[in-house]
C-alpha cells in the first residue's frame, strides 16, 4: 500500500462523532476521526513500514500519524528521527500515545526519554514519564534497574507539584504504574504516592485533582498487582 491509498481508506474510516472528540481534546485539522481499533485491518496490509510511516506522519493528519506509529520500526529510528516526530507531535495525544509508545519498543528507549524528561518541556517530559510507563508496563522487571526507578520516584516526590501540566499527568501514572506494573518497588511507589498526594491540574477550563495513591489501591483491591502487557503498541 502507498500513502494515497492508506489515506483514503482512514479517510472511510472516519466518524464525525470521534473527529469531535479528538479535536476537544486538542487534536485539530486535519483529521478524520477513526477510531484505532479500526486501524488493524489496515496494518495487515501494510505490515511494518517505515517509510510508509514518515510519510504518514510528515501528512500533520492526526488519525496518519497515529497510524505511523502502529507501523514504525521502533529500531530503525534514531534519536534524531525521534526527536523529529517529538517536534511535530503538537498535543499530547500524540506525544504520549504515538511517540512515546513507539520509542517504547526501541533499544534506546531509556537514553532518548531520560533527556526528553530533563527537557523541562511539556511535552518532551510528558512523553519522557510515559516511555517509562510503558516500558514498566511491558518489559520484565529484570530489564529496568530498581536504583533508577527508585530515583526517579523520588524526582517525582520533589518535583511533581510544580512541573508543566502534561507532564503531572504523566508522572502521576509514572507512580501509580511502578507501584503496579514494577513489583520490586512497590511499596516505594505507594509511600510516594502517598507523600504527594492529590496533584492540582488543570483540565480545558477547570482545575481538578488527580491522586495515584487512590488509583493504586483500587488496582490493588481488584488484584492487578504485578500487571504487564503483551504488547505495547495496538
Amino acid at each position: 500500500m502507498n500513502l494515497e491509498m492508506v489515506m483514503q481508506e482512514l479517510e472511510a474510516l472516519g466518524k464525525e462523532r470521534l473527529k469531535k472528540m479528538y479535536l476537544s481534546n486538542g487534536a485539530h485539522e486535519p483529521l478524520f476521526g477513526v477510531a484505532t481499533g479500526e486501524m488493524k485491518p489496515i496494518f495487515k496490509k501494510t505490515k511494518i513500514n517505515q517509510p510508509l510511516a514518515e510519510q504518514l506522519y510528515a501528512t500533520g493528519n492526526y488519525d496518519a500519524m497515529y497510524f505511523a506509529g502502529i507501523i514504525a520500526d521502533p529500531n530503525a529510528m534514531t534519536e534524531a528521527d525521534y526527536d523529529r516526530w517529538m517536534d511535530a507531535a503538537y498535543f499530547y495525544m500524540l506525544s504520549d500515545y504515538v511517540v512515546a509508545v513507539t520509542l517504547a519498543e526501541a533499544d534506546i528507549a531509556q537514553k532518548v526519554a531520560d533527556k526528553w524528561i530533563a527537557s523541562g518541556e511539556e511535552l518532551r517530559m510528558s512523553a519522557g514519564w510515559s516511555c517509562y510507563c510503558w516500558l514498566l508496563g511491558n518489559r520484565p522487571d529484570g530489564e529496568l534497574s530498581e536504583d533508577k526507578i527508585a530515583g526517579m520516584l523520588d524526582l517525582v516526590e520533589r518535583t511533581i507539584h510544580d512541573a508543566p501540566e502534561r507532564a503531572k499527568y504523566a508522572m502521576n501514572n509514572f507512580m501509580y504504574t511502578v507501584a503496579i506494573s514494577y513489583l520490586p518497588l512497590h511499596n516505594k511507589a505507594v509511600e510516594t504516592a502517598k507523600a504527594v498526594g492529590p496533584v492540582k491540574v488543570r483540565d480545558k477550563t477547570k482545575s481538578k485533582l488527580i491522586h495515584a495513591f487512590a488509583n493504586i489501591q483500587k488496582a490493588v483491591d481488584k488484584g492487578q498487582l504485578g500487571f504487564k502487557r503483551k504488547h505495547v503498541r495496538c
